[in-house]
């Protein structure tokens, strides 16, 4: 819970954290004041750890960051949950003789009830961010399945209210899917979080068809049909916060299987600094999204996170003098200030068809979902040619490769060679939980690697230092928490330009790229390895060395 947005401006302009006009540009934005302070964060303007420290000597106690020192359960029960709620606190640390109190509103705190609660004992209050107190809350809950028994043994509003659980869970864990398993006598509830599937809990199998039903209605689809694949969407308000879910659904052997993907705030949050951009690459990026035409692709497999990147360039680019429309299947994040079409193959909107009436509509920047055939692909650098700047996705292994693909689909290479501007390459990789992380020296890296090739060595010193997750509470045992990415630019140099009219191999492409110093995806890993982003063993698991290299 955050003071007023007068209290909150007073703080920060006061003490010199952000300029009186960057406030009045927050204010003009924003309903509330947690959104005056997302603006600031999404523009840039003021990191989010700099807000709680200006907080925090504003009340004249110490910050708390929750996200690297979490609360530690034994002491947080020492609170029953109603008062932590009711004063937006937890405990976060506990001894015998003293309690560490974390508040995202020390104003309001109800003092006498604390001291109440411990008497005798010394107790230290700090400032922590409303919305990681909020995540903390989580320590009272009970594992899902428990909550599931005591649901069924209610007998009303079994449904919806194990749905309700299952959604307030998925946000807590800030998990990007959730999966319904249906197997023989019960369905498996898992999350996936940064990347990975976790089981979060098991459903009689008796109570399916009702939440089945359940879901289907509030995501528009039929309930009588049970063997063919159908899509929705829904939206949940759970505790003052509203969830947005796409929801996908296809009959297996075993019965219907759902997927709700999260479309929380969580997910679409993130600005050009926060999604693995070095300080090389950011300026690139940069320098080629604000030029007036041409066509900046990401490509890489599904589920490499080149929507969240291009979000993150249209969130650069997003400015009142600027018409931004978008065609995408499916609208994911919906962003105010961009006019985002749906595309809809049952009333004849395709991408291709969309793209045409866009062109019509008088736009400056275009973002196409993705171009998935030739007529897309045409329509897209014509509009590049023609003063737009396009922004799309494209499936292709690596950078290189994405331009004899375009190619064999049909563009001619003069027109392709006129309008790509950048190439980037990606995967998602995991981020090592800053809770556990623990040095190792590099010999034992690499061995952790379980790789018979002693080449990997050539890439590090003895000296180097690098990190894995030891595995805790914080990051439920896997020893990562949160994503990032590994990308490959490649940038249409002059030289690479007319290379592209010869209808060049990828190899020739690559050859000419790393000559002019495009760097390869598995070099980008090693940086953030010996940075301590990640591990060794998580680079290796998602892209190889580049065989020149070994």
């Amino acid at each position: 819970m955050y003071p007023s947005i007068d209290k909150v401006k007073t703080i920060l302009v006061h003490e010199n954290y952000i300029s009186e006009a960057d406030s009045k540009k927050a204010e003009a934005a924003a309903q509330d004041t947690a959104g005056y302070i997302d603006f600031l964060v999404n523009a840039e303007l003021l990191d989010k750890n700099l807000f709680a420290q200006a907080m925090a000597e504003a009340y004249k106690i110490p910050y708390l960051d929750l996200a690297a020192h979490p609360a530690q359960k034994a002491a947080a029960i020492t609170i029953p949950e109603v008062v932590a709620r009711t004063n937006h606190i937890i405990a976060v640390k506990a001894a015998d003789k003293e309690i560490t109190i974390a508040s995202g509103a020390p104003d309001q705190l109800d003092s006498k009830t604390i001291t109440s609660l411990f008497p005798g004992k010394k107790i230290h209050l700090v400032y922590a961010l409303p919305e990681l107190i909020e995540t903390s809350y989580s320590l009272y809950e009970q594992p899902l399945e428990t909550r599931f028994s005591h649901i069924i043994a209610t007998g009303q509003r079994v449904a919806p209210e194990i749905v309700d659980e299952i959604i307030k869970d998925a946000l807590t864990y800030r998990a990007s899917d959730i999966h319904f398993e249906p197997r023989a006598g019960e369905v498996v509830v898992r999350f996936r979080v940064d990347g990975s599937l976790r089981d979060a809990g098991r459903v009689p199998r008796e109570y399916y068809e009702n939440i089945l039903n359940r879901i289907k209605v509030e995501s528009g689809m039929r309930i009588d049909e049970h063997f063919a694949a159908q899509d929705g969407a829904l939206r949940r308000e759970l505790q003052s916060h509203i969830v947005d879910l796409r929801v996908s659904l296809v009959p297996t052997v075993e019965g219907e299987k759902i997927v709700m993907r999260v479309l929380g705030s969580y997910i679409q949050s993130y600005a050009l600094s926060d999604i693995g951009l070095n300080e090389k690459k950011l300026p690139i990026l940069q320098s080629h999204a604000t030029k007036p035409f041409g066509m900046i692709l990401t490509v890489g497999p599904t589920g490499s996170g080149k929507t969240t990147t291009l979000y993150s360039l249209i969130k650069l680019l997003n400015r009142p003098n600027v018409n931004i429309t978008s065609i995408e299947d499916p609208v994911e994040y919906k962003v105010a200030g961009i006019n985002q079409i749906q595309v809809r193959e049952q009333s004849s909107v395709t991408f291709a068809k969309g793209l045409r009436s866009i062109v019509r509509q008088d736009p400056d920047i275009i973002l196409v979902g993705e171009i998935r055939d030739r007529e897309t692909a045409e329509i897209s650098v014509n509009a590049a040619l023609t003063g737009h700047l396009l922004l799309s996705s494209f499936h292709s292994n690596d950078a290189a490769t994405a331009i004899p693909r375009l190619i064999d689909m049909g563009i001619e290479p003069f027109l392709l060679a006129s309008t790509l501007e950048v190439i980037i390459a990606q995967r998602l990789i995991r981020k090592i939980c800053n809770t556990c992380r623990q040095s190792i020296p590099v010999s034992e890296a690499l061995k952790e690697t379980q790789s018979a090739n002693p080449k990997l060595a050539r890439y590090f010193h003895a000296t180097d230092t690098l990190y894995i997750g030891k595995g805790c509470n914080v990051c439920s045992g896997t020893g990562y928490k949160g994503r990032s990415a590994l990308f490959e630019f490649i940038e249409i140099t002059p030289e690479i330009q007319e290379l592209i009219l010869t209808s060049p191999s990828t190899r020739q492409i690559e050859s000419l790229a790393r000559t002019q110093g495009s760097q390869p995806m598995f070099e980008d890993g090693i940086e953030k390895v010996k940075s301590g982003i990640t591990s060794l063993t998580e680079v290796l698991r998602v892209v190889q060395p580049p065989p020149e290299k070994l």
